[in-house]
């Protein structure tokens, strides 16, 4: 299981904020290094940015929505960060997308969300071959695409989809190279998400999939305020419909339930089980800023890779 630290900065900070940051995954020796997509800097532009200055790690999106993105625009970008990733000589970029949320969809963009399955379905079959180097030529009821993209220097990026009910995950693991979640516990992911994904990717005849798995972890001997902490830090996504579905799945009351913490012995066991049910990636979102604790948690990460 391949270890990823999750940016901080790419909302809230500058970019030479994000460079630190990458820069310290490195020195954790983290495997990838990822940054969200919500209302701060582009991820794409930063990470083109990071790709140049910051060596040795690959580079993901966690997640780029697809909506206000046309995915031919989206390929182009893709490929064009890529490249610039690309010349280094090693690893490089990791897409990762999703359709982000009914409210935001429509409440901010203005846009529908009536049939997301069928977006993203259509979504995938213009986004995968046009990285691929490949013509479209598609004709759907939400896309109708013709055209091709050429980037020098560039190769396609893995394709991640943050899917998270069953007719998303088998529509990404029919077309995508796996997963990257969020607020998805233990019990779900070995009962739901994975076993549905590596369904869909054999009967359409792909690869054993990704899953890139993104929770909060802390190691410290205050459980109890821990999980506290990490209810009020990720309040937000207790209140996105999507997401509390996966909470009610597996069971827990709120972000708060989903984080892995305890001491170093109970966060190594838990991260244990998550590779022993075939998560491949772990994203792990550091949120103590307490000293002690973070140093002790960077050590248990430290050992994961």
């Amino acid at each position: 299981m391949r270890l990823g630290t999750m940016c901080n900065a790419i909302n809230g900070g500058t970019i030479d904020e994000v460079v630190a940051e990458a820069e310290a995954a490195v020195a954790l020796g983290a495997n990838t290094f990822w940054s969200s997509q919500i209302f701060g800097h582009d991820a794409l532009t930063v990470l083109a940015i990071v790709g140049r200055e910051v060596p040795g790690i690959e580079l993901g999106t966690a997640v780029v929505p697809t909506y206000p993105r046309h995915p031919m625009m989206l390929a182009q970008q893709a490929l064009t960060t890529q490249a610039a990733i690309n010349s280094r000589g090693d690893a490089g970029l990791c897409l990762g997308i999703g359709l982000s949320h009914q409210i935001v969809v429509e409440s901010m963009w203005g846009l529908s969300y009536s049939k997301p399955v069928r977006h993203l379905k259509e979504y995938l079959s213009v986004l995968m071959p046009l990285l691929e180097g490949k013509p479209v030529k598609f004709e759907g009821e939400d896309y109708r695409v013709q055209g091709a993209i050429a980037v020098a220097g560039s190769s396609r990026p893995s394709v991640l989809v943050a899917a998270l009910g069953p007719q998303m995950l088998r529509v990404t693991g029919a077309f995508a190279d796996g997963t990257s979640t969020w607020c998805v516990g233990p019990k779900t992911l070995a009962e739901l998400t994975i076993p549905t994904l590596r369904q869909a990717a054999a009967d359409a005849g792909r690869p054993d999939p990704r899953v890139a798995v993104a929770l909060p972890v802390c190691v410290t001997d205050d459980v109890a305020g821990a999980r506290s902490r990490a209810a009020q830090i990720f309040a937000v996504y207790d209140t996105l419909p999507s997401y509390k579905t996966m909470m009610n799945r597996e069971g827990v009351d709120g972000p708060g339930g989903l984080a892995v913490v305890g001491t170093e012995a109970e966060v190594r066991d838990q991260l244990a089980e998550l590779k022993s049910m075939g998560v491949t990636d772990f994203n792990a979102g550091v949120f103590t800023s307490d000293p002690e604790e973070l140093a002790r948690t960077h050590s248990v990460l430290r050992e994961l890779v």
